[in-house]
């Protein structure tokens, strides 16, 4: 089942979407909403984020065959870092490049648990009444900003410029997470390809790891890593995040005006 948000004539609506049509509900999505009856094509309508995530949770070095490549060791716990509200875009929403001072930024084509239910502490057999569904992310990065002074690494400034986490299209909530593959396409050529079961700490277990002593909301989002291939992402380039099962998340980026 696809649940989507989007914009139509002015107006700002959900609904589950079926092949090419919206078939809109009323409510909010994490507590019961209702069909209104309504139906909407696809093609006459803006597709937002699906949610309002007070925070993303992003993963670093979650992924086996990255780890073994760049020579880190395995993980004891999730190493994970906050994206900001600021940070949020939409699929087709261009993605405006920082200042040139800031030096290169890469995409990152993960996949993205969404939070459904309030919790802390979750038991690892009770995460499935807490996971919603799962939609793509970018974890957009200005990669020299990062490491840029020795004595501190600037995780939140190089992770969180405006629009530097779109997701989306929709959420999918039947996902087979022991077939799916995270790829992310550059104006048209594969860069990424990598499957979901490579995860040192799978979703469930990152679920149940992140909500110690922190509460995860309706709405929030855990972005699972990434793995090989993200790569410096050029002006008017069109980056694209396919999670079989899924769908495609769609980004450009733009030098502001």
């Amino acid at each position: 089942m696809r649940w989507l948000r989007y914009s139509h004539k002015g107006h700002i609506g959900m609904g589950q979407l079926v092949d090419e049509t919206i078939h809109v509900y009323q409510g909010l999505l994490f507590q019961h909403p209702q069909p209104t009856g309504e139906t909407l094509s696809l093609l006459n309508v803006e597709i937002l984020a699906p949610c309002h995530p007070t925070k993303v949770l992003a993963l670093w070095n979650n992924f086996r065959t990255a780890a073994e490549k760049n020579g880190w060791s395995a993980p004891s716990e999730p190493l994970y870092f906050l994206k900001s509200p600021n940070s949020y875009s939409h699929h087709l929403q261009a993605v405006m490049r920082p200042p040139n001072d800031v030096g290169r930024v890469v995409y990152e084509a993960e996949l993205g648990i969404v939070i459904g239910r309030r919790g802390r502490d979750i038991p690892l057999e009770d995460v499935g009444q807490y996971i919603f569904g799962y939609t793509c992310v970018n974890d957009v990065t200005a990669i020299e900003l990062l490491r840029s002074d020795t004595s501190f690494e600037q995780w939140t400034r190089a992770k969180n410029f405006d629009g530097f986490t779109p997701f989306g299209p929709w959420v999918e909530t039947d996902l087979d997470l022991t077939q799916a593959t995270v790829t992310a396409k550059v104006n048209g050529r594969e860069r990424q390809n990598y499957h979901v079961s490579d995860m040192f700490f799978s979703p469930q277990e990152l679920v149940s790891k992140l909500s110690r002593g922190m509460t995860l909301e309706p709405g929030d989002i855990i972005s699972c890593g990434t793995s090989l291939g993200a790569m410096p992402w050029q002006n008017d380039a069109v980056v694209e995040v396919t999670i079989e099962g899924i769908g495609t998340l769609s980004n450009t980026m733009k030098v502001p005006t």
